[in-house]
């Protein structure tokens, strides 16, 4: 191992340049991951925008997947790894003892909510934090004491082993929190990786209809969204979404809609629309403005149930880690781009809709 180690470190400005740290010191229970290749999120944007200015420089990146390179006695004890094992990290550092973490749902921990908060987690944490290594997009990333593991099988490319996080996501939304289930119609607003992951997950839990609507620009998206199990697919440029869902379920509507837009709230108001008297609203989309002139009694005249959504829980990835594994799904296709740590810019700009069109991008740890 070298005496130092390269990272990508996103600054203000909206740049990134290569720098070099010293390998860290490890306490007991910690330890470092060679990093394979990490996965570049949506919320890598809003953190590169925003994160940068307020915090300062850091290393982004929280979909990573690599090898144990030195593992403390109290990690192997609390996740059974060791060095060598081929792990994927979720983004979360819980405390643990906290009533959210002692309930399952440790990635809302005040420890680790960097979203309403100064929690610390992987991917958003400043370099000034030591010892810097926080993220993904690096020759090796740190291993707190507290870090989440979840192994990896070695067949699983570690291109699609950088899903795991996203359709962990998928697997959260539509079907440990939304409950889509055998007969359900399930309408998926955004077919990004994250809609794309809970149409796959909504066919995987048995639903007969599967809507993921879209606009012009995501031709390639809806058709890869019916090769995951979307049973139709709207252009929301060219058809008016209201009549076609009541078209496709006989008017019945939707028993589960999960909006997964960006850009603004309208998704919002028409996911109320869409949904059936009695059915299931998850909001999972960041809209960045407030609602406005919304108009919330239709929430009760319809009995609906809204939910915010954010992230995914240990069981979601696991399950999501089987799912990649089987090789049921045609993932690959959702592998659209790899980059480098010298390109980072360009990835992250690729990634915000800025560049030409992509789905799931990743980067190697190489200059």
């Amino acid at each position: 191992m070298n005496q130092t180690i390269k990272a990508a470190v996103a600054l203000p400005g909206l740049v990134t340049e290569v720098r070099e740290f010293p390998v860290p010191e490890i306490p007991a229970e910690g330890g470092l991951l060679k990093v394979e290749r990490t996965g570049i999120c949506g919320s890598d944007w809003p953190y590169f925008v925003n994160y940068t200015k307020t915090k300062g420089p850091m290393i982004l990146g929280h979909e990573t997947v690599g090898r144990v390179e030195r593992a403390g006695k109290g990690t192997f004890e609390r996740w059974g790894v060791k060095d060598g094992d081929r792990v994927t990290l979720e983004e979360y550092l819980p405390c643990g003892y906290c009533k959210y973490c002692r309930t399952g749902d440790f990635r809302l921990c005040d420890a680790t909510d960097s979203l309403i908060g100064n929690g610390i987690r992987y991917g958003s944490t400043p370099v000034d934090i030591a010892p810097s290594l926080w993220g993904g997009y690096a020759e090796y990333q740190y291993l707190h004491p507290r870090a989440v593991f979840h192994k990896i099988p070695d067949h699983v490319s570690a291109e699609q082993a950088t899903l795991a996080l996203p359709v962990g996501n998928g697997v959260e939304w539509a079907v440990l929190q939304g409950k889509a289930g055998i007969g359900d119609a399930v309408v998926i607003q955004g077919p990004g990786q994250q809609g794309l992951a809970c149409a796959l997950a909504a066919k995987e839990a048995g639903a007969s209809v599967i809507i993921v609507t879209g606009l012009g620009a995501d031709v390639h998206r809806l058709a890869l969204a019916r090769e995951f199990g979307a049973t139709h697919t709207v252009n929301v440029e060219e058809q008016d979404l209201l009549e076609a869902v009541a078209g496709i379920t006989g008017g019945h509507m939707a028993d589960l809609v999960i909006d997964c837009a960006s850009g603004g709230p309208a998704t919002i108001i028409s996911a109320i629309n869409l949904v059936r008297k009695g059915g299931r609203v998850l909001l999972g989309g960041r809209k960045g403005v407030p609602m406005e002139n919304f108009e919330s009694d239709v929430i009760f005249k319809k009995a609906i149930s809204i939910i915010g959504v954010r992230g995914h829980s240990y069981d979601a990835v696991e399950m999501a880690i089987g799912i990649i594994a089987s090789g049921r799904f045609a993932l690959g296709k959702m592998c659209t781009h790899t980059f480098n740590l010298s390109s980072l810019t360009e990835a992250l700009y690729t990634v915000a809709g800025k560049r030409e069109p992509a789905i799931h991008c990743s980067v190697v740890p190489v200059v």
